[in-house]
């Protein structure tokens, strides 16, 4: 980011090519439409590229440009829920693909079968879970951002990213129960994740 503040265009091109799959990947797993985690995508780089000049490494870019995805989806979802509360309609969500960008080891045709038998219900568990708790879930378990760095990047204290991981877990855990993808805990084991 030091190169392209100083003029080497070459080095957005490489922090693009760097973050841009998790970028996406994580705005569509919040958002679960793609065409609007496109415009999101987008929206995020143009963004980056406005602030550029004033950027300063109090944190690493990954923070900074995940801070800036993180806050242009939650604006999104707020105008979103504004309209729905005016009782205005809105289009039906697109298809949440959880593990789309997930790396491909070529399953076989059992294993591929069996995920697209689960695919449904765990992006349902997924979708059903609070935004916080996803936003939290998405940055730590797909992305694997520390928990340091998801404080900073949802402005929430550590323990409380903390916190929203845990609850993350365990409702995720009862919405894989629910939809007969784990089951049920027997008495004296634990409930949680």
């Amino acid at each position: 980011m030091r190169r392209y503040q100083r003029g080497d265009l070459q080095s957005f091109e490489v922090l693009l090519r760097r973050h841009r799959e998790a970028i996406f990947a994580f705005l569509y797993r919040l958002t679960g439409d793609r065409a609007r985690t496109e415009d999101l995508a987008q929206e995020t780089w143009l963004k980056i590229v406005a602030a550029a000049p004033r950027w300063e490494r109090r944190a690493r870019f990954t923070t900074w440009a995940f801070s800036i995805a993180r806050n242009l989806a939650v604006d999104e979802a707020r105008v979103k829920a504004r309209r729905a509360a005016d009782g205005m309609r809105e289009s039906p969500p697109g298809e949440v693909d959880l593990l789309e960008r997930l790396p491909s080891e070529d399953p076989g045709p059992e294993r591929a079968a069996e995920s697209a038998l689960l695919r449904p219900k765990l992006e349902a568990a997924l979708a059903a879970l609070p935004m916080e708790q996803r936003e939290v879930f998405v940055l730590r378990e797909y992305a694997g951002v520390p928990f340091a760095e998801i404080a900073k990047i949802t402005g929430a204290e550590v323990p409380t990213v903390k916190s929203r991981m845990r609850y993350a877990l365990e409702r995720l855990r009862v919405e894989l129960v629910e939809r007969g993808v784990l089951p049920p805990a027997r008495d004296g084991e634990a409930r949680s994740a």
